[in-house]
């Protein structure tokens, strides 16, 4: 099992009051699933995926990652798993702007030693079919190829997992269509891929699916017709 959550809850404080975000969440991942989570503006999915990428602390419960009990690491201590065995796709990119698109990918091997830190970034960087845009600067490329090099930047440490939050949301249908067709390629190779989405049509493409509302779990079935989206960005069912 790569990750174990046992009554997961969130609260955030603000003078006295708390406010509720997640309540109980109980909910395992194993190695190589594509797991999608949704759920509405509000409902906790953003947290929850926080949480588990050690972005954030939960209030109460326990945490096992890859069987270690994560609850009462130091914040050194979660934050070289972070970057070491986690993988960020955000939906705003997060790239340097007037920075390569080789440089970029680059930036999460900054304080590694003993690698071979180039030959990583490229090849992270063909993997999502952009080894011709390696030396252009992110300001110089489409949205859809800016979320490969997110992509690609999330795998140059070959990661235990993928987090994708809202992966197409800045995307038009075919570039998003082109960036689900990575992820689920890279399900295929054996990534784990963590999905976090509001929109069932980009859910589709996991092959199991949660769906949270008011910081509680309400549903987690397998998709049994799933979404495959196609190289050129064409989804097929």
């Amino acid at each position: 099992m790569l990750i174990k959550l046992e009554n997961i809850t969130k609260e955030y404080h603000n003078d006295d009051i708390a406010t509720p975000v997640l309540k109980n969440i109980n909910l395992s991942v194993r190695e190589g699933e594509f797991l999608a989570i949704m759920g509405p503006s509000g409902s906790g999915k953003s947290t929850l995926m926080h949480i588990m990428g050690f972005l954030d602390r939960p209030t109460a419960g326990e945490y096992f990652f890859e069987g270690e009990n994560t609850t009462n690491f130091t914040d050194d201590e979660l934050a070289r798993i972070r970057n070491e065995r986690v993988g960020f796709v955000f939906q705003s990119f997060n790239l340097l702007p007037r920075t390569t698109v080789l440089n970029n990918v680059k930036l999460p091997l900054v304080y590694t030693h003993g690698k071979n830190i180039h030959g990583l970034a490229e090849k992270a960087i063909a993997a999502v079919g952009l080894g011709h845009r390696a030396d252009y600067f992110t300001n110089q490329i489409s949205g859809g190829e800016k979320q490969r090099v997110a992509i690609a930047r999330a795998l140059v440490n070959t990661p235990s997992v993928i987090f994708a939050d809202e992966p197409t949301g800045n995307l038009d249908s075919k570039s998003g269509g082109a960036v689900m067709h990575i992820l689920q390629e890279l399900h295929r190779q054996g990534h784990t891929i963590i999905l976090v989405t509001h929109e069932m049509d980009t859910a589709e493409h996991a092959e199991r699916l949660i769906k949270i509302k008011d910081g509680m779990i309400m549903d987690d079935q397998p998709i049994t017709a799933r979404r495959i989206a196609e190289p050129d960005g064409a989804i097929n069912k």
